[in-house]
C-alpha cells in the first residue's frame, strides 16, 4: 500500500461537497446575519410605505374618487341614512358636467344648509377624512339627483309629473307614497347655462331647489359647485349597488332645449304661455284662407 496515498485520504475524510462543523457554525451566524438586517431593512421602510400609501389616498380622493356618507333621508328609498358612496371626482376634470338623472354631491350653493348642526369629528376620523378614507365632517355638501340641466325647462304642476323639455319624467325612484311635487310645484322655469336643477328622491322630506328659489341662486346650483356623480353604494356591504341613470331620461325627445321657446309652450308642452311667430301666423292665415276659399267658390257658382 502507498503510504501517501492513505494521508491524502484519512487527510480527506469526507466528500467535497461535505460541511464542516466550523463551516456549518459560519454559516448559521451569516443566515441570522442577514436575518436580522431583514428585519432591521422592513422597519425602516414601514415609515416609506405608509407615507406612499397616504399620499396615494390623498391624490386619489382630490382627483378620483371620494367617499360620502349619507346623513339624512331625503335621497330615500334610493340612498338611506348611513350610506357610504362613492364619488366620481375625475370626468368633471375633463370637462364632463352633470347629465340628467345622475345622482351628484356639490357644495352648498346659498347657505341651503343653515342652522343644520356639524357634527365635531374626533382626531382619527380627522386624520382619515383628509386621505379620503373618511368624508370630512366639516364639509357642507349635499347630495341630490339632477332633473335638469342648463338650457332646460323644467316644471312640476299639482297633481302632475315633473316635466323636462316637454316630456314627463316616469319617476320610480320616488319614495313609496310621495308625489312628484305636490308639496311645492313650480315653473316653468328655464334652467340657466352653467346650473342644475335638483330634487330629492323623498320628495315630501327634501329640502331640494324648489325650496330655494328665493335665495341669490334661485334654487339652482352652479356646475362649479358640484364635486362629482355618485356611482356606486360602496357601504353597507348588503347594500352594495351602482347608481345609474334611469331610463326616463332617455327618452326621445327630452334633449330638445328648442322645442317649448320655439313654439312659446310651457314646458309640459300642452298648457301655453304666450304663442310664437309661426304659432301666430297660422292661427291668422287660416280664417283667411278660408274666407277667400268661400268667396272664389260662390263666385264661380253664381256665374
Amino acid at each position: 500500500m502507498d503510504v501517501g496515498d492513505v494521508a491524502v485520504g484519512a487527510r480527506s475524510g469526507r466528500d467535497e461537497g461535505e460541511e464542516r462543523p466550523d463551516d456549518a457554525v459560519e454559516s448559521k451566524v451569516d443566515e441570522d446575519g442577514v436575518e436580522a438586517q431583514s428585519h432591521r431593512s422592513f422597519w425602516k421602510e414601514l415609515p416609506l410605505l405608509i407615507g406612499i400609501a397616504l399620499l396615494l389616498a390623498l391624490l386619489i380622493k382630490t382627483f378620483l374618487v371620494q367617499a360620502f356618507s349619507i346623513p339624512s333621508d331625503s335621497m330615500q328609498d334610493t340612498l338611506q341614512r348611513g350610506d357610504r358612496v362613492l364619488v366620481d371626482k375625475l370626468t368633471p376634470w375633463f370637462g364632463s358636467e352633470p347629465e340628467r338623472g345622475e345622482v351628484v354631491v356639490f357644495h352648498d350653493p346659498a347657505n341651503w344648509l343653515s342652522g343644520e348642526p356639524t357634527p365635531e369629528p374626533n382626531l382619527a376620523q380627522q386624520i382619515l377624512s383628509k386621505i379620503g378614507l373618511m368624508p370630512d365632517a366639516a364639509e357642507k355638501d349635499l347630495i341630490k339627483r339632477t332633473i335638469a340641466i342648463g338650457g332646460d325647462t323644467v316644471e312640476c304642476k299639482k297633481g302632475g309629473p315633473v316635466v323636462v323639455n316637454g316630456k314627463p319624467l316616469d319617476e320610480p325612484y320616488i319614495y313609496p307614497g310621495n308625489t312628484p311635487c305636490d308639496d311645492a310645484p313650480f315653473g316653468p322655469l328655464k334652467v340657466p347655462e352653467g346650473k342644475i336643477w335638483v330634487m330629492g328622491d323623498h320628495r315630501q322630506n327634501s329640502q331640494d331647489s324648489r325650496y330655494h328659489m328665493q335665495d341669490s341662486t334661485g334654487g339652482f346650483v352652479p356646475v362649479d359647485k358640484v364635486v362629482g356623480r355618485a356611482v356606486v353604494i360602496a357601504w353597507p356591504v348588503t347594500r352594495w349597488s351602482t347608481l345609474p341613470i334611469p331610463d326616463t331620461f332617455d327618452q326621445p325627445g327630452i334633449g330638445n332645449q328648442a322645442a317649448a321657446t320655439a313654439l312659446g309652450l310651457g314646458a309640459s308642452g300642452l298648457a301655453p304661455v304666450g304663442l310664437g311667430p309661426a304659432a301666430l301666423g297660422l292661427v291668422g292665415a287660416v280664417p283667411l284662407v278660408m274666407w277667400r276659399r268661400r268667396r272664389l267658390t260662390g263666385g264661380r257658382t253664381d256665374g
